[in-house]
């Protein structure tokens, strides 16, 4: 008796095909859900950058340095990580560019588009930590809609199951990559027995990991990059047991999965990072944003901003930078227009201005005589974030 016999009626099916042809172009259901993924996550972040105080269109600035770097140090970790496949015996180095076939680390993906993110940051005038804790529901979204490439592809799969979601795997083609291989009757062949939908479990999980980061950033007003650091925390820890799940091929260190290894590590770093940083959510103000507002008459119930004008005048251009302002200035400048005054020296940290060259002070250091008597030459708020003194020590 064999464990195909032995499975139960309901099973989840799973495509036959993964790849199909747009005259010339190849058009491959894996590419789609990343696409589609990296859509949900940009519209995630803008929506919530503007919240923040950030110009509209921003998420497309930072997008266009963040996703080619992330496409990018995905491929580097997943070839460093199984270098087997492509400079192995028997391995094709040019393979290690196809990456249509198959073949992204999320650890790569993630560190490949911080890089890109500080990039667009810094020309921005916008925190670091603030774009982070934007895109932080956002993608563990674009994650799990990409898992559902690998269900395409038929890969990234569990072990043997008689659970009635068990998975039924189909024999890709090696000579037709992107399809089933089919038997003389033309019917695609399955792998026999069912077998647990680890990208599925991961897909699920991700979207719990999204839900749980918006209600307590929500409830907990989480700021300098806490919101990000809770992700991690999240989808690491399901990574760290749906990664011990699997059955393809992976390198391992004492036994053990290279990520699930990565998973505990990443896990403790975004723990200690939660835990030791400190601070209240960010806001932004735009550096050129008019100082003052026409006053209304006494006694005049009117709002001191005029909305018509901004309406019917075109739209402004882009800041030159960002002020980091603490909610209550930020909420103020909203009803009213009117900018906050500048902190002055020795101000408490949450009310502190993120520079873009700002030298790190420490809690206890006096503040500088001439930060008392002359304004900084450069008031962008740099994609270093804020400095040190925002931290518990």
């Amino acid at each position: 008796m064999t464990l195909a016999s032995l499975s139960p009626q309901a099973a989840l099916p799973s495509p036959t095909t993964a790849v199909w042809q747009l005259g010339p172009l190849p058009v491959r259901a894996y590419a789609l859900c990343i696409i589609v993924g990296i859509l949900v996550a940009c519209l995630v972040t803008e929506y919530r950058l503007r919240r923040r105080g950030v110009a509209p269109g921003a998420v497309l600035d930072i997008a266009v340095w963040a996703v080619p770097a992330g496409i990018i140090g995905a491929r580097i970790y997943h070839v460093i990580t199984s270098p087997e496949k492509y400079f192995g015996a028997g391995g094709d180095p040019m393979k290690a560019f196809a990456i249509w076939e198959g073949g992204l680390g999320i650890w790569g993906a993630v560190a490949g588009g911080a890089i890109g993110a500080w990039i667009a940051a810094r020309q921005l005038g916008i925190p670091l930590t603030v774009v982070a804790d934007a895109l932080a529901p956002g993608l563990p979204i674009a994650q799990a809609i990409g898992r559902f490439g690998n269900w395409f592809n038929n890969e990234l799969f569990g072990g043997p199951t008689t659970l009635p979601w068990g998975l039924q795997v189909h024999r890709m083609d090696p000579d037709n990559p992107g399809h089933a291989l089919r038997d003389d009757t033309g019917q695609p062949i399955l792998e026999p027995g069912l077998f647990h939908p680890t990208f599925a479990y991961e897909a699920i999980w991700n979207i719990g990991v999204a839900a749980l980061v918006f209600l307590l950033d929500r409830k907990l007003r989480l700021g300098r990059g806490r919101a990000f650091a809770l992700y991690v925390m999240g989808y690491t820890a399901g990574r760290f047991w749906i990664e011990m799940m699997r059955t393809d091929e992976a390198n391992t260190i004492l036994g053990v999965r290279l990520n699930v290894w990565t998973a505990g590590l990443v896990f403790l770093g975004a723990l200690i990072y939660f835990v030791r940083v400190r601070g209240p959510r960010e806001y932004m103000i735009p550096l050129n944003a008019p100082a003052t507002v026409p006053a209304a008459p006494t006694g005049s119930d009117v709002s001191q901003v005029d909305l018509s004008a901004r309406e019917a005048g075109p739209r402004p251009a882009a800041p030159d930078g960002y002020r980091v302002v603490t909610e209550e200035q930020f909420r103020a400048y909203q009803e009213t227009g009117a900018v906050p005054a500048e902190p002055e020296a020795g101000a408490q940290a949450d009310a502190i201005r993120a520079t873009a060259d700002e030298e790190p002070r420490r809690d206890d250091e006096e503040p500088r005589r001439d930060d008392a008597e002359s304004p900084r030459e450069d008031d962008r708020a740099g994609a270093n974030g804020p400095g040190p003194a925002d931290r518990e020590s």
